[in-house]
C-alpha cells in the first residue's frame, strides 16, 4: 500500500513571484471562480492552477470555500497532487476543512493517488464523511484492491452508516481474499440486519457456496432468490450452474442449466466446466455439440472447459483435436491458459516430454502453473530429471514449488536430495501452504487445517480418525510414506499422514452424521496418495458414499473406489 504525502503540508516558502499586473486588492471570488470553472471545462486545468497560484501569491486573492472547491477539482484534472496538499493545509488554516464538498473533494483526490492513510484521516476526522456511507466504500474498496483485508473490516465494523453497497463490497472482499466462511457470515448479518440483497450480493454469495463446497446453503441462497423473484441474467445463471457442480450435484446443476436461458456462452461454459470436474468428459464433448447446434459461438473460455474435461478423462486425442479446432474453425487464437491444458492434459496422460515440447513451441512464456503442472507429472512418474528442469524454470519467474520436487526425491529415497532442497525452502523463507478442508453441518461450515488442534471437538476427531485407521488396515489398508517428503522413521511419516486436513474434516462429518447419511467436503489443495486411498478403503468400510473436491477435481468415492479412476 502506497503511503501518501501527509495531509498537513509544510510552511509555504516566503518566497513569492512577485505580481506583475494585478492589483493589491483581493479579486472577487465568484469572478476568479467562473475564470477557474471555464479553464476547467476547457480541458485546461493547468491554467486555472497557474492563474490560482499567481493571484494568491500576489496576495490578490483570498480564496473561499468555492474556489478551494475548484482548486481541488483542477488538481484532480491534471493529477496535481502537491497542488492539492497546499490546498488541503489552507482549508485548515481558514477553518474550511469541515466543509464537506472540500472534503469530499480531497477525499477522492488522496484515494486516486493511492495514498490511503490519508484518506483514512479524512474519514476519521470529519463527522461529515463518516456518517455518509460512500466514502467508507469507496475506502473499504481502495483497501481490498490493495489486499488489506483487516483494515477493510476494521472500517466496515466501525462505519456508522452501511447500504447495500457497503455489504456487497465487503462480501465480495471476502471471497475475492479467499475468505468465503467469512462472507458467508457477513451475508446471514446483512439479512438479519433487514437489508434486502440484490443480483450482484447473490452472485457472491453462490460462488462463496462453491468454494467451500456448501450445498445447504448455496440451497438456501437459491431459494432466497426464488422468494424475492430476482431477476434471472447470465451472471447469476452460471453462478447457479456453477455452485451445484462444485459443490457435487451435477443433476441439479443440469436441471438449473435446462431451465434458465441459454443464449449466452458463459452459462454454457459453467455447465461445461461442472461436467470438466466432476469426470464427465464425454458428457462435457456432448454438450459441447449440443452447444454448436443451438447457435451460441463459443469463446476462449469455452475451450479452456473442454480441454480440462479432456484432461481429467484421459481423453487426450479428443483434446488435442479440439486444440487444434480452436484456430481452424472458430479463429480463436489458443491464450497461456489453453497451452496450459494441453500440457497438463499430455503430463497426466504420462506423455512427459511431448509435454515438454509443447510447453518449448508455446508463442509466449510459460507461466508458473504450466510449470507446475509438469512437475506433479514429474512426481506421479518418477521424474526427477524433469522435475528438477520445472522448478528451476519456476524459480526463476520468481517461485518454485520445493514441496512438489522434494516429494518426488524422497518417492524415489533420495533423501540427500529432499533435503537439500527443504534447506533451500529455509533459506529462501518459503513456507508450504497449508491444507485446509471444509465441511458444511447443520448449515455452518467447520474448517479444518493439517494438524489442528484448535478445534473446539478436535479431541473427538483425532480418536474417530484413530478408530476409522484400525479399521482400514484390518482390510488391507497400508499408508503410503512417499508422501511424507522428509528422510523419516516409517512410523514418523504415518503419524504425519495421520492429520492431513480431509481426514480430519471426514472424521468430523462421521461424528456428527448419521450412518447412512452422504459426506462432503471440499480441500483447497490437491490431494496427496494415501489420502485418495484412505478416503476409498473408508468409503468401503462404512458402506457410505464420500464426495471430496480438491483443487483439482471431485472425487465420488464409493465402495473401496473413486470416479476419477485413481487419475487426478
Amino acid at each position: 500500500m502506497r503511503r501518501g504525502l501527509k495531509p498537513f503540508p509544510a510552511r509555504i516558502s516566503a518566497t513569492r513571484p512577485r505580481p506583475l499586473c494585478y492589483s493589491s486588492e483581493a479579486a472577487p471570488g465568484p469572478l476568479f471562480d467562473s475564470a477557474i470553472r471555464a479553464s476547467i471545462e476547457k480541458g485546461c486545468p493547468q491554467k486555472a492552477l497557474s492563474d490560482y497560484k499567481l493571484l494568491l501569491y500576489a496576495g490578490a486573492l483570498r480564496p473561499g470555500r468555492a474556489t478551494l472547491w475548484l482548486v481541488l477539482e483542477s488538481c484532480r484534472e491534471s493529477v496535481d497532487l502537491k497542488t492539492a496538499v497546499e490546498t488541503h493545509g489552507r482549508a485548515i488554516k481558514t477553518g474550511l476543512e469541515s466543509c464537506g464538498a472540500l472534503a469530499r473533494s480531497m477525499f477522492r483526490l488522496y484515494l486516486d493517488h493511492g495514498c490511503l492513510q490519508d484518506a483514512r484521516l479524512l474519514i476519521d476526522r470529519m463527522p461529515t464523511l463518516g456518517s455518509d456511507p460512500v466514502p467508507g466504500n469507496l475506502m473499504i474498496a481502495a483497501y481490498l484492491r490493495n489486499g488489506a483485508f483487516g483494515e477493510a473490516t476494521q472500517l466496515f465494523n466501525r462505519m456508522p452508516a452501511r447500504d447495500l453497497v457497503s455489504w456487497n463490497s465487503m462480501i465480495a472482499g471476502c471471497i475475492r481474499c479467499l475468505y468465503p466462511k467469512e462472507a458467508i457470515s457477513l451475508f446471514c448479518r446483512m439479512i438479519s440486519s433487514g437489508i434486502e440483497a440484490d443480483g450482484f450480493t447473490f452472485s457472491s454469495m453462490l460462488s462463496a457456496c462453491a468454494r467451500v463446497g456448501a450445498l445447504d446453503l448455496g440451497k438456501w441462497v437459491h431459494s432466497l432468490m426464488v422468494d424475492k423473484v430476482v431477476e434471472s441474467n447470465p451472471i447469476l445463471s452460471s453462478a447457479l450452474v456453477d455452485m451445484y457442480s462444485k459443490c457435487g450435484k451435477i443433476e441439479l446443476s443440469r436441471k438449473v442449466f435446462d431451465a434458465v436461458p441459454r443464449t449466452d456462452a458463459s452459462v454454457w461454459n459453467s455447465m461445461i466446466s461442472g461436467l470438466a470436474i466432476n469426470g464427465h468428459g464425454v458428457h462435457a464433448l456432448e454438450m459441447f455439440s449440443r452447444m454448436q447446434v443451438e447457435g451460441v459461438m463459443p469463446d476462449t473460455v469455452t475451450f479452456v472447459g473442454i480441454l480440462t474435461a479432456c484432461s481429467h478423462c484421459a481423453l487426450v486425442d479428443d483434446g488435442l483435436h479440439h486444440f487444434f479446432l480452436m484456430k481452424l474453425c472458430y479463429m480463436i487464437e489458443p491464450q497461456i491458459e489453453h497451452y496450459g491444458a494441453v500440457v497438463d492434459l499430455l503430463a497426466r496422460a504420462g506423455r512427459l516430454e511431448e509435454a515438454h515440447e509443447t510447453i518449448k513451441a508455446m508463442p509466449m512464456e510459460p507461466d508458473i502453473i504450466i510449470w507446475r503442472a509438469l512437475l506433479s507429472a514429474c512426481r506421479t512418474y518418477g521424474r526427477s530429471d524433469l522435475g528438477e528442469v520445472a522448478i528451476k524454470q519456476m524459480a526463476e519467474l520468481g517461485s518454485g514449488d520445493y514441496v512438489l520436487l522434494s516429494s518426488i526425491y524422497s518417492s524415489a529415497k533420495r533423501w540427500t536430495c529432499a533435503e537439500r532442497v527443504w534447506k533451500l525452502m529455509k533459506d529462501d523463507r518459503v513456507r508450504k501452504c497449508r491444507g485446509l478442508s471444509w465441511v458444511e453441518l447443520g448449515g455452518k461450515i467447520h474448517e479444518f487445517k493439517a494438524g489442528d488442534t484448535w478445534h473446539p471437538e478436535s479431541g473427538s476427531v483425532y480418536r474417530v480418525v484413530d478408530g476409522l485407521m484400525k479399521r482400514v488396515r484390518a482390510n488391507g489398508f497400508v499408508s503410503t510414506p512417499g508422501c511424507v517428503a522428509m528422510d523419516l522413521l516409517e512410523e514418523e511419516k504415518e503419524a504425519s499422514l495421520f492429520c492431513h486436513s480431509e481426514k480430519l474434516a471426514v472424521a468430523y462429518a462421521i461424528l456428527k452424521t448419521a450412518p447412512a447419511m452422504e459426506i462432503r467436503v471440499s480441500k483447497n489443495l490437491r490431494t496427496c496418495g494415501d489420502c485418495h486411498s484412505w478416503l476409498k478403503m473408508v468409503s468401503k468400510v462404512l458402506s457410505r458414499p464420500i464426495i471430496m473436491r480438491d483443487r483439482v477435481r471431485f472425487h465420488h468415492f464409493e465402495g473401496g473406489s473413486c470416479s476419477c479412476k485413481d487419475y487426478w
